[in-house]
Order: C-alpha cells, then sequence, then structure tokens
C-alpha cells in the first residue's frame, strides 16, 4: 500500500501508510496530523485494543489504521455517540463485502460469535465539546491463522473462503461509509444513528452471564444502551442495573 487521497463529501481523507508502528493510535496522536488523516501500518508491534490488550495482525495480511477527526460539534457528554458511529460504518462496509455483523458493547464488532474487528478512540476535550479524535480501527482480512490465546476470532477471508481482499479498496469503502455516518452526526442526524445501534447490539435480549470485576458471574439480559453509553442489564429477578466500560464483561461459551 502506498499513501494515496480518498475523497468523500466534504471531507478530503489522507492516507499515510508505514510498514511498521509501534500503535497508529500513538502515532497519529502527533500535532502533525489533522482532520481526515489516516495512519495506515502494515505491521504493529504493540496495537492498542480495549481494556488494556493488544492488537494482533499478521503483517501485511488486515487492516490497521487510526482516523483523525476533530468532532467540536459534539458535546463531550455526547461522545458515545461517536463510538456508535464508527461501528456502524465498520458493520456498513462489511454488509458492502456481503458480511453481516453486530456490535458487542461498546464497539466490538463480530460475526456470529467470533470478533472480526476492534475499535479504540482516544478523545481530546476542550471545554465542553470534543476537539480531538483518534479513531484506531484493526479489522481481520485476509488472516486465517491466528494465535491461539486470542479466544475467538475471525475474519473476512474465513467467512468467505477467499484470501485476497484488496486492503486499499476496503479502506476506501470504510471511509466513504464513515463519512456517511460521520454527516448525520455532524446534522444531529443522531435518531438514526442510536437506532441503527441498537438493533445491531450483540445478544440483546438474550440471557447470557456477565463478569463483574471482582469475578463475580451472574445471569442477565441486555436491554439496551443509555446516550451515555452505559449498558442497561434486566436480572434474573426482573430489576435493571446500569453498566459503564469495565464494570462488567459479558461471557462468551464456544
Amino acid at each position: 500500500m502506498e499513501d494515496f487521497i480518498i475523497p468523500a463529501g466534504e471531507l478530503e481523507y489522507r492516507v499515510h501508510y508505514f510498514a511498521e508502528l509501534v500503535s497508529t493510535n500513538d502515532h497519529a496522536s502527533s500535532a502533525e496530523y489533522g482532520e481526515g488523516d489516516i495512519v495506515v501500518a502494515g505491521s504493529q508491534t504493540r496495537g492498542r485494543g480495549q481494556r488494556g490488550n493488544f492488537w494482533h495482525s499478521a503483517p501485511g495480511r488486515n487492516l490497521t489504521f487510526s482516523l483523525v477527526v476533530e468532532p467540536r460539534f459534539l458535546p463531550a457528554c455526547e461522545q458515545f455517540l461517536l463510538s456508535e458511529t464508527v461501528s456502524l460504518a465498520v458493520v456498513d462496509t462489511l454488509r458492502r463485502c456481503g458480511i453481516e455483523s453486530t456490535v458487542k458493547w461498546p464497539n466490538d464488532i463480530y460475526v456470529g460469535d467470533k470478533k472480526i474487528a476492534g475499535i479504540l478512540i482516544e478523545n481530546d476535550i476542550c471545554g465542553t465539546v470534543l476537539s480531538r479524535s483518534v479513531i484506531g480501527i484493526g479489522l481481520n482480512v485476509n488472516d486465517i491463522d491466528f494465535p491461539g490465546h486470542l479466544p475467538n476470532p475471525v475474519s473476512m477471508a474465513g467467512i468467505s473462503g477467499r484470501d485476497d481482499w484488496d486492503l486499499p479498496g476496503i479502506l476506501s469503502a470504510f471511509v466513504r461509509d464513515f463519512d456517511t455516518r460521520y454527516y448525520q452526526l455532524s446534522t444531529c442526524c443522531t435518531d438514526r444513528i442510536t437506532t441503527d445501534y441498537d438493533a445491531l447490539i450483540y445478544r440483546k435480549n438474550i440471557p447470557s452471564r456477565f463478569r463483574r470485576p471482582d469475578g463475580e458471574v451472574f445471569r442477565a439480559t441486555i436491554r439496551r444502551v443509555e446516550p451515555t453509553g452505559m449498558l442497561i442489564l434486566e436480572k434474573d429477578n426482573g430489576k435493571e442495573e446500569g453498566f459503564l466500560f469495565k464494570e462488567v464483561e459479558l461471557i462468551i461459551a464456544l
């Protein structure tokens, strides 16, 4: 892959390709990058994921990139809308490729019970609004051989049976899908975003097991996600309880 430009909507997205980086999010956090810049790495030595985990990606086989935006129109208290926006863009792109997916709260992308993509968003806040956001995305594309310690990975190749997906083409498709969703966000079409996100929540309305940070396991059912990003679970006794990120983990039994 080489550097190139992706025109989409009113914003021009500039792709900066590096054969290897420690972390695309770390690199994109530099002041030299602004809205519309995309840092892509053929390989990351310490790519970061949610919950302090590291993102595995075979060199040259998948997409690992970070997109910089400056959503100054978005109040900091509504930042979860950006997470929903990015999640939906990934789902939209996979659907273009014939792959249906869901969103495991808050923003992991799943096909069936397996994870195909992860998202890590790091926001800067100025006053009451978001001044700058670095959106890191890892999408499993052509990889079919994953390390044994990864619990449930899957790739586009593993689902489709073909391992020759065009990485620049998929990135370009994602950018255009993101631009469409970002336009919805910036023009206050947030009802559409929240409705679409709600319809794609993984295991919504299905009784499941969850684990608290102290190790306690309990049964509950996902009912909804609040605008703040809080996950609302209904326990077996019929009472609802809200959880923020890192306060609860869905247990997936394969």
